[in-house]
């Protein structure tokens, strides 16, 4: 797969291409079954308040000032379809970092023709933003940014885009991983503070400590890495996630596309299927870098595929692989405490036909006290969702798995199939309310459905939606909502209803028109990344079809929107330029900036025409300088 129509193919795409995914899933049948109960616009989705859906008890943790803190402030904006970025009237935005621009003041320059050399490639902000967090460090803004994959051509212009030499592999996998910066507020805006102390770029071969139940253990092991504890690099950073005690968890989607085979007759081991690990990798890197070799090398895919933990604080740390956090195609991290000061995160597996999880530790965390085990020693669950509206988390344990504990954190998958997990529609972004007791997340879309597509674990995929996935063509996405018992996220029962389905109610007069808090103004597809600010108010990001043609005319291009949880209300704050996908977001510490992230623009953004389309942080601010959310 080196040619350029191969290269130009999304993540997704490309995915599809060697795993078809399945059709229909679970999460299809149990929301199809309480619509069919209840009524579709009645009880399952909401958008009046959630205790007239659900039953006055389910939102006891809204209280009357959760209520009014979660109004939504702005003046709503139209779609767009060119080629920058609008926000409502009284607010304005300013590139903070594009791809190529300096960390270091050793680096090379960006050339339009050239792009970045290799010498140069990992002393400048990488390609591609993603999830990002924003820290405080004594007293100075840092900001962790991932750099989910690349675009060839752009990095390789002088090839067209062909992965040609082992150079060629060394510059792409310096491109991509995670870009630490100190960013400050002057005269003219924000700006990387280049030289910083702080400024560390994290890439595909920076070395990182494998901890939890795997480390060690001989699927870990190669022949660099004996002891299988070490292992090189983090791949394909989607989703981030940040801990209370301040460091940075970022998220491995994708791995699978950076391995291939230089035996075409090499037998793929067991649990290769499973994840997608083909003979052929994506960028070639094989040919270039035995590492990724898996004829060569066939337990390094293994060592791929779990959150890592970054301090921000301390440029010469070794970032932590937590193999405890299981091993899947994790979207982001989403870290709360419960009542008693255990660590749970939430996560997402990216892909149709997956599983959506979480992890409570054992310890509790203090502040000012020992994390290290908070996130090596615990236990991981997946969800069931039931058609009555409820649900538990199953403990992914030995004795319910019929697997090691060792092996349930390097086949994930299996072992959350091994207990009857709901397969679900692409879980991406996990958001936790922070002003209420509920989590959100984002089943961004599944248009390949039908009865000839299984999932890959062999669980049941109807030809007939589930609940929390209710239509045949789920070409627009939901967002997915539980209220966890007790008002704990440690406990293992909820109930759960749709905050939001996603669709275009000028087209359509089924279920694809969406649910009634989607209207004319507010039309958008496939929902992705989420995060909610300090008020409560959900801000929703897309990555979809922006064609706006046929069933997505009307939806523009990709954008960010904001929901109040409590009423339903969604508005459009935010469309990106033409081709780009909107994700990534954090604020200042100060709350009066927002940072957003445009990923893989095709217009010329933001340096103009003529120039080349750069993957780009921007800051928007209000024009009285109040906060943001």
């Amino acid at each position: 797969m080196n040619d350029n129509d191969t290269y130009d193919l999304s993540w997704d795409e490309w995915d599809e291409l060697q795993r078809p995914a399945p059709a229909r899933i679970d999460f299809d049948d149990v929301v199809d079954s309480a619509i069919s109960r209840r009524g579709f616009l009645g009880s399952v989705v909401a958008f009046g308040s959630g205790a007239a859906v659900m039953g006055a008890g389910l939102m006891s943790s809204t209280s009357a000032e959760a209520q009014t803190a979660s109004r939504i402030g702005f003046t709503p904006i139209a779609a767009q379809t060119d080629s920058t970025i609008h926000v409502p009237e009284g607010y304005s935005w300013q590139p903070v970092a594009k791809w190529g621009e300096k960390l270091f003041s050793d680096a090379g320059e960006l050339s339009q023709q050239t792009g970045i050399s290799v010498d140069s490639s990992d002393r400048v902000f990488g390609e591609n933003t993603d999830g990002m967090e924003a820290f405080v460090v004594d007293g100075r803004q840092v900001i962790a940014v991932n750099h989910e994959y690349v675009n060839t051509r752009a990095n390789l212009p002088q090839s067209g885009g062909e992965v040609t030499s082992a150079d060629a592999v060394t510059t792409l996998q310096n491109m991509q991983g995670v870009t630490v910066m100190e960013v400050a507020e002057g005269p003219d805006g924000w700006n990387i503070v280049v030289d910083s102390d702080l400024n560390r770029r994290i890439t595909q071969n920076t070395p990182m400590t494998l901890t939890g139940p795997a480390a060690g253990h001989p699927l870990l092991q190669t022949s660099a890495d004996p002891a299988g504890t070490t292992v090189l690099g983090t791949m394909n950073n989607c989703g981030a996630g940040k801990t209370p005690w301040g460091t940075y968890l970022t998220c491995e989607e994708n791995f699978n596309g950076y391995f291939g085979s230089t035996d075409e007759n090499f037998e793929r081991p067991e649990g290769y299927a499973r994840y997608g690990i083909g003979l052929e990798g994506r960028y070639a890197y094989e040919k270039f870098d035995a590492r990724f070799d898996i004829s060569k090398n066939p337990n390094e895919p293994h060592r791929c595929g779990y959150i890592v933990e970054i301090d921000p604080s301390d440029p010469t740390s070794t970032p932590i692989k937590h193999t405890a956090l299981g091993r899947f195609k994790h979207e982001n991290a989403a870290a709360v405490l419960a009542p008693d000061g255990r660590v749970v995160v939430y996560m997402g597996d990216d892909e149709r036909g997956e599983f959506l999880y979480k992890y409570v530790s054992h310890g509790v965390y203090t502040p000012g006290g020992p994390t290290s085990a908070l996130l090596d020693d615990g236990q991981l669950y997946v969800a069931k969702f039931d058609t009555d509206q409820t649900g538990e988390w199953v403990a992914l344990t030995p004795e319910a798995t019929g697997m090691e504990a060792a092996e349930i954190a390097i086949f994930t998958r299996t072992a959350a199939s091994a207990v009857g997990a709901t397969t679900m529609d692409r879980p991406e972004w996990v958001a936790v309310n922070p002003i209420a007791v509920e989590a959100y997340c984002a089943l961004t879309n599944n248009s390949r459905r039908g009865p000839e597509f299984t999932n890959a674990g062999g669980d049941p995929a109807s030809a007939v939606p589930n609940s929390p996935n209710p239509r045949d063509a789920n070409n627009y996405g939901q967002i997915v909502r539980w209220w966890p018992a007790e008002d704990d996220h440690a406990s293992t029962n909820f109930t759960w209803d749709l905050y939001v389905m996603a669709g275009n109610p000028t087209v359509h007069d089924d279920l694809n028109k969406g649910s009634a808090n989607v209207n004319a103004g507010n039309l958008f597809n496939s929902p992705d990344g989420m995060m909610f600010d300090s008020t409560g108010l959900l801000w929703i990001q897309t990555d979809g079809d922006d064609s706006n043609e046929d069933g997505f005319a009307g939806m523009g291009n990709n954008q960010m929107l904001a929901g109040n949880p409590v009423t339903g209300q969604i508005e459009r704050f935010l469309t990106g330029p033409k081709g780009s996908e909107v994700t990534g977001l954090t604020w200042s510490a100060d709350k009066r900036t927002m940072f957003v992230g445009i990923q893989h623009p095709a217009a010329p953004f933001p340096d103009g025409e003529g120039m080349l389309p750069r993957s780009s942080i921007i800051a928007v601010k209000r024009d009285d300088n109040q906060p943001v959310g």
